[in-house]
Protein backbone atom coordinates (compact mmCIF):
# COMPACT_ATOMS: atom_id res chain seq x y z
CA UNK A 1 0.00 0.00 0.00
CA UNK A 2 1.36 3.46 -0.86
CA UNK A 3 2.08 6.21 1.61
CA UNK A 4 -0.15 8.73 -0.10
CA UNK A 5 -3.33 6.83 -0.76
CA UNK A 6 -3.72 3.34 0.71
CA UNK A 7 -3.50 1.89 4.22
CA UNK A 8 -1.47 -1.13 4.35
CA UNK A 9 -5.71 -6.27 23.72
CA UNK A 10 -5.81 -9.02 24.73
CA UNK A 11 -3.30 -10.55 27.08
CA UNK A 12 -0.40 -12.56 25.72
CA UNK A 13 -1.07 -16.31 26.16
CA UNK A 14 -0.01 -17.36 29.66
CA UNK A 15 2.29 -20.05 28.32
CA UNK A 16 4.50 -17.39 26.76
CA UNK A 17 6.93 -16.37 29.45
CA UNK A 18 8.37 -12.94 28.79
CA UNK A 19 11.93 -12.94 30.06
CA UNK A 20 14.61 -10.33 29.67
CA UNK A 21 17.25 -11.29 27.14
CA UNK A 22 20.52 -9.60 26.35
CA UNK A 23 20.43 -8.16 22.85
CA UNK A 24 23.90 -8.47 21.45
CA UNK A 25 25.35 -5.85 19.14
CA UNK A 26 26.80 -7.14 15.91
CA UNK A 27 28.93 -5.57 13.22
CA UNK A 28 27.27 -3.72 10.34
CA UNK A 29 28.73 -6.14 7.84
CA UNK A 30 26.83 -9.04 9.38
CA UNK A 31 23.32 -9.90 8.37
CA UNK A 32 20.93 -9.35 11.29
CA UNK A 33 20.23 -12.57 13.18
CA UNK A 34 21.50 -14.77 10.34
CA UNK A 35 25.08 -15.33 11.50
CA UNK A 36 24.33 -15.72 15.17
CA UNK A 37 24.50 -19.26 16.50
CA UNK A 38 22.16 -20.66 19.11
CA UNK A 39 23.28 -19.76 22.60
CA UNK A 40 23.72 -22.17 25.46
CA UNK A 41 20.10 -21.57 26.48
CA UNK A 42 18.92 -22.86 23.13
CA UNK A 43 17.34 -19.51 22.22
CA UNK A 44 18.03 -17.97 18.83
CA UNK A 45 19.89 -14.73 19.56
CA UNK A 46 17.94 -11.72 18.31
CA UNK A 47 19.98 -8.71 17.24
CA UNK A 48 19.14 -5.58 15.28
CA UNK A 49 22.09 -4.13 13.44
CA UNK A 50 22.70 -0.39 13.70
CA UNK A 51 21.69 -0.19 10.04
CA UNK A 52 18.27 -1.66 10.77
CA UNK A 53 17.77 0.63 13.76
CA UNK A 54 18.67 3.66 11.65
CA UNK A 55 16.38 2.54 8.83
CA UNK A 56 13.39 2.06 11.12
CA UNK A 57 14.09 5.42 12.79
CA UNK A 58 14.46 7.33 9.51
CA UNK A 59 12.00 10.03 8.47
CA UNK A 60 11.91 8.55 4.96
CA UNK A 61 9.10 6.11 4.12
CA UNK A 62 11.38 4.16 1.80
CA UNK A 63 14.09 3.77 4.44
CA UNK A 64 11.59 2.54 7.02
CA UNK A 65 10.29 0.10 4.44
CA UNK A 66 13.81 -1.28 4.00
CA UNK A 67 14.06 -1.73 7.76
CA UNK A 68 10.73 -3.60 7.81
CA UNK A 69 11.97 -5.94 5.07
CA UNK A 70 15.02 -6.75 7.19
CA UNK A 71 12.74 -7.52 10.15
CA UNK A 72 10.74 -9.84 7.90
CA UNK A 73 13.97 -11.65 6.94
CA UNK A 74 14.93 -12.08 10.59
CA UNK A 75 11.55 -13.64 11.41
CA UNK A 76 11.72 -15.99 8.44
CA UNK A 77 15.24 -16.97 9.39
CA UNK A 78 14.15 -17.82 12.93
CA UNK A 79 11.44 -20.02 11.43
CA UNK A 80 13.93 -21.82 9.20
CA UNK A 81 16.23 -22.43 12.15
CA UNK A 82 13.32 -23.92 14.05
CA UNK A 83 12.77 -26.44 11.28
CA UNK A 84 16.39 -27.48 11.57
CA UNK A 85 16.29 -27.75 15.35
CA UNK A 86 12.66 -27.93 16.49
CA UNK A 87 13.53 -28.48 20.18
CA UNK A 88 14.99 -24.99 20.48
CA UNK A 89 12.76 -22.29 21.96
CA UNK A 90 12.48 -19.83 19.09
CA UNK A 91 9.11 -18.64 20.35
CA UNK A 92 11.05 -16.70 22.96
CA UNK A 93 13.26 -15.22 20.26
CA UNK A 94 10.22 -13.93 18.36
CA UNK A 95 8.65 -12.54 21.53
CA UNK A 96 11.96 -10.80 22.27
CA UNK A 97 12.04 -9.24 18.80
CA UNK A 98 8.45 -8.01 19.14
CA UNK A 99 9.28 -6.56 22.57
CA UNK A 100 12.21 -4.65 21.09
CA UNK A 101 9.94 -3.12 18.44
CA UNK A 102 7.39 -2.17 21.09
CA UNK A 103 9.65 -0.79 23.83
CA UNK A 104 12.33 0.84 21.69
CA UNK A 105 10.13 2.04 18.84
CA UNK A 106 6.33 2.22 19.20
CA UNK A 107 6.68 3.53 22.79
CA UNK A 108 9.37 6.03 21.81
CA UNK A 109 8.99 9.79 22.21
CA UNK A 110 10.38 10.11 18.68
CA UNK A 111 7.62 10.20 16.08
CA UNK A 112 9.73 8.60 13.35
CA UNK A 113 10.69 5.72 15.65
CA UNK A 114 7.03 5.11 16.42
CA UNK A 115 6.36 4.93 12.69
CA UNK A 116 9.31 2.58 12.26
CA UNK A 117 8.04 0.34 15.05
CA UNK A 118 4.72 -0.01 13.24
CA UNK A 119 6.56 -0.88 10.03
CA UNK A 120 8.59 -3.43 11.96
CA UNK A 121 5.53 -5.08 13.53
CA UNK A 122 3.97 -5.41 10.08
CA UNK A 123 7.26 -6.96 8.94
CA UNK A 124 7.00 -9.50 11.76
CA UNK A 125 3.51 -10.45 10.57
CA UNK A 126 4.72 -10.88 7.00
CA UNK A 127 7.63 -13.00 8.18
CA UNK A 128 5.40 -15.22 10.30
CA UNK A 129 2.93 -15.89 7.51
CA UNK A 130 -0.61 -17.20 7.93
CA UNK A 131 0.52 -20.52 9.43
CA UNK A 132 2.37 -19.07 12.43
CA UNK A 133 0.82 -15.69 13.14
CA UNK A 134 -2.17 -16.69 15.30
CA UNK A 135 -0.08 -17.38 18.42
CA UNK A 136 1.55 -13.93 18.26
CA UNK A 137 -1.53 -11.87 17.37
CA UNK A 138 -2.22 -10.56 20.91
CA UNK A 139 1.35 -9.29 21.15
CA UNK A 140 1.20 -7.65 17.70
CA UNK A 141 -2.24 -6.06 18.01
CA UNK A 142 -1.86 -4.27 21.35
CA UNK A 143 0.84 -1.73 20.34
CA UNK A 144 -0.74 -1.12 16.92
CA UNK A 145 -4.17 -0.40 18.39
CA UNK A 146 -2.58 1.85 21.02
CA UNK A 147 -1.11 4.00 18.23
CA UNK A 148 -4.66 4.80 17.06
CA UNK A 149 -4.63 7.35 19.91
CA UNK A 150 -1.29 8.87 18.92
CA UNK A 151 -1.30 12.69 18.74
CA UNK A 152 0.47 12.59 15.35
CA UNK A 153 -1.82 11.90 12.40
CA UNK A 154 0.90 10.17 10.36
CA UNK A 155 1.51 7.71 13.18
CA UNK A 156 -2.22 6.97 13.30
CA UNK A 157 -2.19 6.47 9.53
CA UNK A 158 0.70 4.01 9.68
CA UNK A 159 -0.99 2.21 12.57
CA UNK A 160 -3.96 1.72 10.27
CA UNK A 161 -1.63 0.49 7.53
CA UNK A 162 0.12 -1.90 9.94
CA UNK A 163 -3.19 -3.33 11.15
CA UNK A 164 -4.27 -3.81 7.54
CA UNK A 165 -1.12 -5.80 6.80
CA UNK A 166 -1.49 -7.91 9.95
CA UNK A 167 -5.14 -8.67 9.17
CA UNK A 168 -4.31 -9.49 5.57
CA UNK A 169 -1.89 -12.18 6.76
CA UNK A 170 -3.93 -13.46 9.71
CA UNK A 171 -7.30 -13.50 7.90
CA UNK A 172 -9.77 -15.66 9.92
CA UNK A 173 -7.54 -15.61 13.01
CA UNK A 174 -8.39 -11.93 13.62
CA UNK A 175 -12.02 -12.90 14.30
CA UNK A 176 -11.09 -13.83 17.88
CA UNK A 177 -10.25 -10.13 18.34
CA UNK A 178 -13.05 -8.71 16.21
CA UNK A 179 -14.41 -6.34 18.86
CA UNK A 180 -10.95 -4.81 19.29
CA UNK A 181 -10.78 -4.29 15.53
CA UNK A 182 -14.22 -2.69 15.48
CA UNK A 183 -13.35 -0.35 18.36
CA UNK A 184 -10.28 0.67 16.39
CA UNK A 185 -12.29 1.22 13.21
CA UNK A 186 -14.67 3.54 15.05
CA UNK A 187 -11.73 5.62 16.28
CA UNK A 188 -10.30 5.84 12.78
CA UNK A 189 -13.64 6.76 11.20
CA UNK A 190 -14.02 9.60 13.71
CA UNK A 191 -10.48 10.86 13.02
CA UNK A 192 -10.10 14.42 11.78
CA UNK A 193 -7.35 13.51 9.28
CA UNK A 194 -8.57 12.62 5.78
CA UNK A 195 -5.73 10.18 5.09
CA UNK A 196 -6.54 8.28 8.28
CA UNK A 197 -10.21 8.13 7.26
CA UNK A 198 -9.26 6.80 3.82
CA UNK A 199 -7.03 4.17 5.38
CA UNK A 200 -9.86 3.20 7.74
CA UNK A 201 -12.16 2.57 4.78
CA UNK A 202 -9.66 0.15 3.24
CA UNK A 203 -9.24 -1.65 6.57
CA UNK A 204 -13.01 -1.76 7.00
CA UNK A 205 -13.50 -3.43 3.61
CA UNK A 206 -10.86 -6.04 4.42
CA UNK A 207 -12.45 -6.90 7.79
CA UNK A 208 -15.89 -7.15 6.17
CA UNK A 209 -14.46 -9.57 3.60
CA UNK A 210 -12.89 -11.70 6.33
CA UNK A 211 -16.11 -11.83 8.35
CA UNK A 212 -18.38 -12.69 5.44
CA UNK A 213 -16.06 -15.31 3.94
CA UNK A 214 -15.72 -17.13 7.27
CA UNK A 215 -19.26 -16.90 8.62
CA UNK A 216 -20.87 -20.32 8.86
CA UNK A 217 -17.60 -22.18 8.37
CA UNK A 218 -17.14 -25.11 10.71
CA UNK A 219 -13.69 -24.95 12.23
CA UNK A 220 -12.14 -26.91 15.05
CA UNK A 221 -10.82 -23.64 16.42
CA UNK A 222 -13.81 -21.54 17.49
CA UNK A 223 -11.49 -18.53 17.52
CA UNK A 224 -11.66 -18.46 13.74
CA UNK A 225 -15.43 -17.94 13.67
CA UNK A 226 -17.33 -14.66 13.77
CA UNK A 227 -19.57 -14.57 16.84
CA UNK A 228 -22.47 -12.19 16.27
CA UNK A 229 -23.66 -12.53 19.88
CA UNK A 230 -20.44 -10.95 21.15
CA UNK A 231 -20.60 -8.14 18.60
CA UNK A 232 -24.18 -6.98 19.29
CA UNK A 233 -23.45 -5.29 22.68
CA UNK A 234 -20.66 -3.30 21.04
CA UNK A 235 -22.95 -2.43 18.12
CA UNK A 236 -25.59 -1.16 20.56
CA UNK A 237 -22.97 0.98 22.29
CA UNK A 238 -21.96 2.71 19.06
CA UNK A 239 -25.58 3.08 17.91
CA UNK A 240 -25.89 5.73 20.65
CA UNK A 241 -23.00 7.75 19.20
CA UNK A 242 -23.86 10.98 17.36
CA UNK A 243 -20.72 11.15 15.21
CA UNK A 244 -21.97 10.91 11.60
CA UNK A 245 -18.93 8.96 10.40
CA UNK A 246 -19.34 6.33 13.13
CA UNK A 247 -23.04 6.08 12.31
CA UNK A 248 -22.15 5.58 8.66
CA UNK A 249 -19.82 2.75 9.69
CA UNK A 250 -22.53 1.16 11.87
CA UNK A 251 -25.10 1.24 9.08
CA UNK A 252 -22.63 -0.31 6.62
CA UNK A 253 -21.94 -3.18 9.03
CA UNK A 254 -25.64 -3.81 9.67
CA UNK A 255 -26.22 -4.02 5.91
CA UNK A 256 -23.16 -6.23 5.37
CA UNK A 257 -24.15 -8.68 8.11
CA UNK A 258 -27.78 -8.67 7.04
CA UNK A 259 -26.60 -9.91 3.66
CA UNK A 260 -25.03 -13.01 5.25
CA UNK A 261 -27.51 -15.93 4.94
CA UNK A 262 -26.84 -17.34 8.42
CA UNK A 263 -27.29 -14.03 10.25
CA UNK A 264 -30.70 -12.45 10.92
CA UNK A 265 -29.74 -8.91 11.86
CA UNK A 266 -33.36 -7.80 12.37
CA UNK A 267 -33.63 -10.24 15.25
CA UNK A 268 -30.67 -8.62 17.01
CA UNK A 269 -31.45 -4.95 16.52
CA UNK A 270 -32.99 -3.11 19.51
Amino acid sequence: MSEQSEAQAKEVPSEVKETQYEIQNIDKSEKAATRKDYGESGVFNVALTPAIVRALSDRSYDRRKIGALEIEKIVKNIGEKKKLAPTLNNTEALITLINILIMDFTCSQNMNKRKGGLFGLAGVALGLGSDRISFYLPKLLAPILKCFDDPESRVRYYACEALYNVAKIARRHVLAYFNLFFDGLCKLYADVDIDVKNGAQLLDRLIKDIVTENDGNINEDVGTQFRIEEFIPLLEKYLRMTNPYIRQLIVSWILALDGVPDIDMLGYLP
